[in-house]
């Protein structure tokens, strides 16, 4: 007799299991990545006579909500698991949009609830050859930021990615490695995190006027971690693909961007460059 699957919130507790079901799958995340995920999100799990066997958050950002971190094991596949765990983020979503980066696995599924195609993103990694250093304008200085400037930072990285980054980057900007913006005429007009994530450091998220600006604040925080792994997941028209496999960031996985509805857009004249990571957009 086949026992039911329990389904329910994930709590912290999860994340261990969660994070099990990661490294089967070869992902990098560390358990530190998903409980930051726990943290700013409201996911789900599947269990199957005691054991975590699937996992799915969804993580609102204003009149959006990001799902991401879908996964269902291997032994437990092709029994629905991975549609109902995407139904309770739907669910959890309205009446937010839902937007998502799909993985090559999961896009069927995402076709079939209604999901359409409306971008690229593309995985870029490795340890860089140092890029030359880009010569500041007259007017655009890239500096580190304070902790009084964070808002600012927040307000930029909305108008960037056209969500609501206050709770994720209320979580990340406290332990990240540096925060730098580029100032121009007095004030921000860009901002990049660098931070411990997966089998190294990411920079992103990466918002900006330009992508002089962007490659001028990305160099900076290069420069801070000479020889160490590092990872960037940009959206694949930003500009950067060259200059990042230029220098020795290869292209390492592609995913379509896919919404519910109409997608988010960014304002205020700052585009985003890098993403907070491929699960939160």
């Amino acid at each position: 007799m086949s026992h039911p699957y329990v389904y329910r919130t994930a709590t912290a507790a999860d994340m261990p299991a969660a994070h099990a079901l990661s490294v089967h799958l070869k992902w990098p995340h560390r358990e530190e990545d998903w409980a930051m995920v726990q943290r700013t999100s409201e996911g789900f799990v599947a269990e199957h006579e005691g054991q975590l066997v699937g996992v799915a958050f969804a993580c609102h950002q204003g009149a959006y909500s990001s799902i991401g971190l879908v996964i269902v094991s291997d032994q437990h596949q092709s029994k629905g698991i991975g549609r109902q765990l995407m139904n309770l983020c739907l669910d959890a979503a309205a009446p937010r949009t839902p937007i998502l980066n799909a993985t090559e696995s999961g896009a069927p599924l995402y076709v079939s609830m209604g999901f359409v195609e409306y971008a690229r993103i593309q995985q870029h990694q490795g340890v860089p050859h140092m890029p030359p250093v880009l010569a500041a304008t007259r007017d655009a200085l890239c500096r580190e930021v304070t902790q009084a400037e964070y808002p600012q930072v927040i307000e930029l990285a909305n108008a960037g990615s056209g969500l609501d980054r206050t709770a994720v980057l209320n979580d990340l900007l406290p332990t990240a490695e540096c925060v730098v913006g580029v100032e121009a005429r007095g004030q921000l007009t860009g901002c990049a995190l660098l931070r411990r994530f997966g089998r190294g450091h990411l920079i992103g998220p990466v918002v900006a006027q330009d992508l002089a600006q962007a490659k001028q604040m990305i160099t900076h925080l290069l420069g801070l971690i000479p020889g160490a792994f590092v990872r960037f997941d940009i959206l694949a028209d930003c500009g950067l693909v060259d200059w990042l496999e230029g220098m020795g960031l290869p292209c390492v996985d592609r995913a379509p961007r896919m919404v519910l509805g109409e997608p988010p857009q960014s304002r205020d004249g700052i585009a985003q460059f890098a993403m907070v990571t491929q699960a939160i957009g």
